[in-house]
C-alpha cells in the first residue's frame, strides 16, 4: 500500500518548498473568514450608542416609554397608574410599524413581567422594547 503523503525524502522539494505547501491551505481559510466576516458583517452609517459608564452622565434623562412597570409591579400611562382591565383604553393603539416601549425598573420580578405581556399580547400588541435599567 502507497503513503498518501511522500516522505520528504522522496518528495524531491526542499524544506522552504514543502513549508510553503503546508501553509497553503491555512492562508486559505484565513481569506475564506476574512470574506466570510465581510460579508455577514452588517455597515451602518449610524454611529454606535456610548457604551455604560463611559459617557457623560451628569444628565440622567429617563427614556420615552409608553408604558412604565415599578418596581412594585405597578403599570403607569401618562403619570396615571393603570390596572389589567383598563390598559388596553390609556395605550396607544397596536401598530405594526411602531412597537410599544415598556421601560421596567431593574428590581421588577420576572413574573410580573410575565403577566405585563400576557396582557399585551391579548389586547394585540405584537411587539414590544423592553427597556431596562442597567445594573448599578
Amino acid at each position: 500500500m502507497s503513503d498518501l503523503v511522500p516522505s520528504p525524502e522522496t518528495s524531491g522539494k526542499s524544506l522552504i518548498e514543502r513549508l510553503e505547501d503546508a501553509l497553503l491551505p491555512l492562508i486559505n481559510l484565513v481569506f475564506l473568514l476574512l470574506m466570510f466576516f465581510i460579508v455577514a458583517g452588517q455597515l451602518s452609517d449610524t454611529p454606535l450608542p456610548d457604551l455604560p459608564g463611559t459617557a457623560d452622565q451628569t444628565g440622567h434623562e429617563q427614556p420615552h416609554a409608553d408604558l412604565i412597570v415599578t418596581a412594585a409591579g405597578d403599570w403607569q400611562v401618562g403619570g396615571q397608574t393603570v390596572g389589567a382591565d383598563s390598559l388596553s383604553d390609556a395605550l396607544p393603539t397596536p401598530d405594526a410599524e411602531t412597537p410599544l416601549k415598556i421601560a421596567a425598573e431593574q428590581d421588577i420580578a420576572m413574573d410580573e413581567l410575565e403577566a405585563l405581556l400576557r396582557v399585551l399580547e391579548n389586547s394585540g400588541y405584537e411587539e414590544v422594547i423592553l427597556l431596562t435599567e442597567p445594573a448599578s
